[in-house]
């Protein structure tokens, strides 16, 4: 089914931030605080006091990671047939269901099987929410912002998973510790979810026709097959895959390796892992605006791909070399901030590249943001324990230099959907009027 694109009605906007999705950018930050209180210490929570190995708790992440990637793909299709805020609203009920399951038969019985699989279970609820979200986005906003618009997403993401998802575990682990923190994240989901249930007033996909569970296999097939049809998709997928690898490695790993091996206090890692999303609160914003003026693949080429080469090595080599110095680690986190957000662009390409069918594009571009978290794990799970620490850096820097050979493939017109909107407009505006009594389509 093809869905109609959004209308060019003016809209009050700042920086292409809406007026009408404000409450959903602010429940994205609500939701995302709570999604995101565990990253910076789970990995070391679960070996040092739960008790697993290295090797178990990356098979843990790398499994939610391929459970969110599948979830990421389903709730761009999901939304864009069903609606956003029915999608938002259910994930916001299973993230609770399955969080309270991971830590009741999971995490405080110590048991790995339950561990592994409720957790797995947990990973389809918050692509839902956020990525859903994103389709949102990309009918309500200014198409000739949208790259902007997506800055705005990636900002309030940024500040919710990251700033306060990392930084109130610093404050509130010495009171309470890990495990009431870990309970403490379901307020957070739960006030998101009633923002963007009730205070959300953005137009989203509109349809003809009723939805059947047909319609949304054939809507699942289409889509599947998009990028075996349009290239520039496949390639947009594979950039998006790659730009947060090191990302979701380096939570896997960093939270052991700074801790134990270079002999950072848990608490000052906590406080540089949250400085890597406070800077990308605003980077996120700052990129999403320049890819409007310069070019998105132009700000993906120069400084995304090969900042984040540079980044991901100093985000190591900077503490091995110098030992636990925040100030110097500091510095080395800013720059992998400023990197890591210069793929923002991505998150208007992919719909710019089929039009009329942005919200299908959305969920390939989910599924590969899902796919990042999968391959990023997968990577640390294989080769941590072959080829050590130093060499598994190397490698998820090294993969941002096929991000760098690749944007020299990519072509993108930045105008499509502006042209999309206003040809639909300018048929809807001269089509003919049924005469009187003829059959109505």
């Amino acid at each position: 089914m093809t869905a109609i694109p959004a209308r060019t009605v003016p809209t009050r906007n700042f920086f292409g931030l809406s007026s009408s999705l404000f409450w959903g950018y602010v429940a994205i930050a609500f939701f995302m605080t709570g999604d995101g209180l565990e990253q910076a210490f789970l990995s070391d929570y679960l070996v040092n006091a739960v008790g697993f190995s290295t090797d178990q708790v990356g098979t843990i992440f790398t499994v939610y990671g391929l459970m969110a990637a599948i979830a990421a793909f389903a709730s761009g299709v999901l939304a864009e047939y069903f609606g956003p805020r029915r999608v938002m609203a259910l994930a916001v009920v299973a993230w609770i269901i399955f969080h309270i399951g991971f830590l009741l038969f999971g995490v405080m019985q110590g048991d790995y099987v339950m561990t592994l699989v409720l957790y797995a279970i947990r990973a389809f609820a918050y692509p839902m929410f956020v990525y859903g979200f994103v389709v949102w986005i990309s009918y309500a906003a200014p198409s000739n912002r949208l790259s902007s618009a997506m800055g705005w997403f990636w900002c309030f993401y940024s500040l919710g998973v990251g700033v306060f998802g990392s930084y109130l575990p610093s404050l509130v682990i010495p009171v309470v510790g890990e495990l009431p923190t870990l309970w403490s994240s379901i307020g957070f989901v739960f006030v998101g979810g009633l923002m963007a249930a009730f205070l959300v007033k953005g137009r989203g996909p509109d349809h003809s026709g009723p939805r059947t569970f047909g319609g949304l296999g054939r809507i699942l097939g289409e889509t599947i097959a998009m990028p075996f049809h349009n290239v520039q998709l496949a390639y947009g997928m594979v950039q998006r895959i790659i730009n947060q690898i090191s990302l979701y490695g380096f939570i896997v790993m960093l939270p052991i390796v700074f801790v134990r091996d270079i002999g950072f206090a848990q608490t000052t890692w906590l406080q540089l892992w949250s400085l890597v999303y406070l800077v990308t609160v605003f980077t996120n914003l700052m990129w999403g605006v320049l890819g409007d003026k310069i070019g998105w693949v132009r700000t993906i080429r120069w400084f995304g791909a090969i900042g984040m080469f540079v980044a991901t090595l100093l985000m190591y080599f900077v503490p091995k070399l110098f030992g636990p110095n925040p100030w110097l680690a500091a510095i080395a986190v800013v720059v992998f901030g400023f990197a890591i957000a210069a793929y923002v662009p991505l998150s208007a390409l992919m719909p710019a590249l089929d039009p009329h069918r942005r919200g299908n594009a959305v969920a390939l571009l989910n599924l590969a943001a899902g796919l990042s978290q999968f391959v990023g794990s997968l990577i640390v799970t294989l080769l941590w324990s072959t080829i050590g620490t130093t060499g598994t850096v190397i490698a998820l820097a090294c993969t941002y230099l096929v991000s760098f050979a690749l944007s020299f493939l990519q072509k993108v017109d930045q105008n499509s959907l502006t042209k999309a909107d206003e040809e639909t407009a300018a048929a809807l505006t001269t089509a003919e009027p049924p005469e009187s009594g003829a059959p109505r389509a």
